[in-house]
């Protein structure tokens, strides 16, 4: 265990990293086609349902075209579940088929292991949230303010959330318990968060009481990127994003310290 232990190295194990990073990866190779299939069916359909029917009825939102208005919503949607599903997925299987004491073993650093798990899990999130935002282009005209922003949003709401699917992997001791937090926590929560709507159209108090839900912050910083203009503050959305990534790490960090749920 003393790769795992060992407070720091002087340098990165990036053959390890690597190798870790290419064994997770070829899982996703092996599932390719319907990896790739079902975010653009999915994206089809939520153009079919929410933008043909409802866009019929709720031409513009804050002067968008109501299709265009829910294609960041579509992407964040779609990344959380993503980037969840995979990190948690990816450190949990080890722990399940007790291959996580060879890991465990084995000269590779905390923060190495790490880099590669959620580095994998994180790349998925991304060519998955990329293909929905090309298929989006075959539906609608979608503008992007600002593209190298988008980029960068993408990017830490990716490494954030497959953070967060890494600390559930490591928490969980159940297929269920992997999926309690995802399907009863958060897919709600990104319904209720502005994916598919403005919170300005609501009223109070509910209007108030939705900004309480974290997932508004990232979805409407997302949105900023596309139109310049979203339901807050873009320095509301990044401090958000940073405070997330920030307790992530430091719960991670907790967790390898302690050995909470690893060495048992």
């Amino acid at each position: 265990m003393s790769g795992f232990n060992s407070p720091g190295a002087s340098r990165f194990n990036y053959r390890a990293i690597w190798s870790i990073y290419r064994f997770e990866l070829h899982r996703f190779r092996r599932t390719l086609l319907t990896g790739l299939l079902v975010p653009v069916i999915t994206t089809s359909l939520y153009f079919v349902v929410f933008g043909g029917a409802i866009g019929s009825r709720m031409t513009q939102i804050d002067g968008i075209p109501y299709a265009a208005f829910i294609v960041p919503g579509l992407i964040m949607m779609s990344m959380f579940t993503e980037s969840i599903f995979n990190a948690s997925f990816g450190i949990y299987m080890p722990k399940f088929t007790g291959t996580i004491y060879e890991l465990l073993s084995a000269p590779v650093s905390a923060a190495e292991t790490i880099i590669a798990y959620v580095g994998a899990a994180a790349t998925k999130s991304l060519i998955v949230g990329t293909i929905i935002f090309l298929t989006a282009h075959l539906f609608v005209d979608l503008p992007v303010a600002h593209p190298l922003a988008m980029v960068g949003f993408m990017l830490l709401i990716a490494i954030s959330f497959c953070l967060f699917g890494f600390i559930l992997g490591i928490w969980a001791q159940s297929f269920e318990q992997l999926q309690v937090i995802p399907l009863l926590i958060v897919m709600p929560m990104t319904f209720l968060g502005g994916a598919f709507y403005s919170i300005h159209m609501l009223a109070e108090p509910w209007r108030t009481i939705t900004l309480f839900n974290p997932i508004v912050y990232l979805i409407s910083g997302f949105r900023w990127t596309f139109f310049g203009r979203g339901d807050v503050g873009i320095e509301f959305s990044l401090i958000f994003v940073a405070g997330m990534l920030a307790l992530c790490l430091g719960i991670i960090g907790w967790m390898f310290r302690t050995g909470y749920r690893l060495k048992k």
